[in-house]
């Protein structure tokens, strides 16, 4: 299929600057957060970001990551009751904003919900695709809801640090690979490069143009097996995030147990969202947001992101095929 057959958009608000003459696209990759990255950069003659990229991802790792036993985040979750713990900058910032979400959304979206992910076999042990794994019975549902209700987490945002109430396991994973695409930017801006498009693991940010003065054009990540168009997207000045049904998921009986869980029921959603896919000016906000809306599902879910003005697809799964639901703040990047 050609660019002209596809669905189109292109921020509104363009800048006009173009890289140095002479430019050309200098492009970098690694692996980190059980994945990889890749950065691209328009400019002349540079040094090497690389080692300062992987320092940024190697800072999130060592702070987020569920995965690590001595990361900050597994510390935490392992502590004592009582224990308060002074958070960095990179924690404050990705905290912070997850309470945001957990309050704007009622909860649908919640930081300290990572004894469900590994209760429903997506953490770091008793995974889903292990030899032995069974999907939790009603009973151990329940109670792990029960000590997540008893254990509230306290966060001292003036002192920038959180309690452990005792039992309590952050999961930032739904907003961790966001955020690393967002410092990578960043670092790439201290250097003075403004023309690049930054990916981590399918979550990615763009600024500036490539040397021939087009934007950095990224297909919309689409559900597998399905007809549905692949949109493409200019990312000036963008990020996205995609969140689906399709990316981690087992089945169980006749029905498909997503990866994104509803913190509120304690189950894996069950509302036939398929995708949903933000546009927004951080990584971050675009990574989180993808999951709140697919949790409140298509109604909820498209009332609340047109309350805030975010531009939106969603796509649901309806008898056999699937149906496009977007925003205004979408409809109006469509060229």
């Amino acid at each position: 299929m050609t660019l002209t057959e596809r669905a189109v958009l292109i921020p509104l608000d363009l800048a006009p600057a173009v890289p140095p003459p002479g430019s050309r696209i200098h492009t970098f990759e690694g692996a980190s957060m059980g994945t990889t990255w890749t950065v691209s950069v328009a400019a002349g003659r540079i040094d090497d970001p690389r080692p300062a990229l992987q320092a940024e991802l190697d800072a999130i790792v060592a702070q987020m990551s569920h995965w690590e036993p001595d990361s900050l985040l597994s510390r935490y979750n392992r502590a004592p009751a009582g224990t308060w713990v002074d958070l960095p900058a990179q924690f404050f910032d990705v905290i912070d904003y997850a309470l945001w979400a957990h309050m704007a959304s009622g909860g649908a979206y919640d930081p300290a919900a990572g004894a469900l992910v590994d209760l429903w076999g997506f953490g770091a042990a008793r995974r889903y695709d292990h030899t032995g794994f069974y999907a939790p019975v009603d009973a151990a549902i329940g109670h792990t809801l029960d000590q997540r209700a008893a254990a509230r987490l306290s966060f001292d945002r003036d002192g920038r640090r959180l309690l452990q109430p005792g039992g309590l396991r952050l999961d930032l994973s739904s907003i961790a690979k966001g955020y690393a695409v967002d410092r990578l930017a960043q670092c790439l801006e201290r250097r003075g490069l403004h023309h690049y498009l930054v990916e981590v693991g399918g979550e990615l940010r763009g600024a500036g143009v490539k040397p021939d003065g087009h934007p950095w054009w990224v297909e919309i990540e689409g559900v597998p097996d399905s007809a549905t168009p692949h949109a493409v997207v200019a990312l000036h000045g963008l990020s996205i995030a995609t969140s689906g049904d399709y990316r981690q998921y087992f089945e169980h009986g006749a029905r498909r147990v997503s990866h994104t869980l509803d913190p509120r029921t304690g189950r894996p959603v069950a509302n036939d969202v398929a995708s949903v896919t933000v546009l927004a000016p951080t990584c971050m906000e675009a990574d989180a947001l993808s999951t709140v809306l697919a949790v409140l599902g298509p109604d909820d879910g498209v009332a609340f992101a047109e309350a805030r003005a975010l531009a939106a697809r969603v796509l649901v799964r309806r008898a056999g095929t699937l149906d496009e639901i977007v925003t205004p703040a979408w409809k109006a990047l469509l060229q």
